[in-house]
């Protein structure tokens, strides 16, 4: 999505969320910094991504339920949002791309890379302290912002780990995406993050990242759109799993 496309709706979020646009432009020029040196370009991400079948997997319960499908499908790109990157790795299962602000389990993100994932690190106003202590540990990253891109930092969309993995999806033309353990607003999987601190807010932050990507949906997707969740997301198509299904 073109930033001139998604600023009407990050000023709709801002507006919602009370956030603080230069905040976000400053943290995003924060991140420009810290990682001229150590930025992957975009095209690593194009290469993992386009013409490709992709799971995005998030921390829903339909991760659990769905790790056999995913352990069947390791050909498939797996873009994973944040701390679902610890469920699969426990599981011996390597992402290939994490998308994340910093909030998951710490160690278990510097695992994922250190297998080989693509990291993409958010930076917004409410990050910055993390930004700080953690990105100097990561050895190559991608940067990404909600707001006007800058050196090496790029808006792909999105508003959550979660949904922003779908834009990037989307971004960079994957065939098919497939949502997996994404039940937007459903109890996220205990072993995948740390303790909420507001769950009133996290389930608006829900409600929102899901909206959009209906409108994505809605918009006109360039790839093929599929959730494996019985509450499939509006514009979606219902896939559905058995003990056997191979892609």
């Amino acid at each position: 999505m073109e930033f001139v496309d998604w600023f009407p709706y990050y000023q709709s979020i801002r507006q919602q969320f009370g956030y603080s646009t230069q905040k976000d432009q400053e943290a995003a020029n924060i991140l420009s910094k810290m990682i001229r040196r150590k930025a992957l370009d975009k095209k690593v991400l194009q290469r993992k991504i386009a013409g490709k079948q992709v799971m995005v997997i998030g921390s829903g319960p339909g991760l659990e339920r769905n790790l056999e499908f995913i352990k069947r499908n390791l050909k498939l790109t797996k873009i994973v949002a944040n701390g679902a990157a610890q469920v699969l790795i426990e599981r011996r299962i390597k992402p290939d791309i994490v998308v994340t602000d910093l909030d998951g389990n710490h160690s278990f993100l510097q695992k994922a890379e250190k297998m080989g994932a693509t990291m993409v690190i958010h930076a917004h106003g409410d990050n910055v302290a993390m930004l700080r202590k953690l990105v100097p540990k990561f050895r190559h990253v991608v940067g990404s912002t909600q707001i006007a891109p800058v050196e090496k930092v790029y808006n792909f969309g999105g508003f959550t780990d979660g949904d922003r993995c779908v834009f990037l999806a989307e971004e960079f033309a994957a065939k098919d995406i497939i949502l997996v353990g994404m039940e937007f607003g459903y109890p996220i999987n205990r072993n995948s993050t740390g303790v909420v601190k507001n769950q009133n807010l996290k389930n608006e932050k829900m409600k929102v990242a899901r909206k959009l990507l209906e409108i994505l949906a809605k918009r006109g997707s360039q790839s093929n759109l599929f959730d494996t969740s019985t509450r499939p997301i509006k514009g979606f198509k219902r896939f559905r799993i058995n003990e056997e299904t191979q892609i």
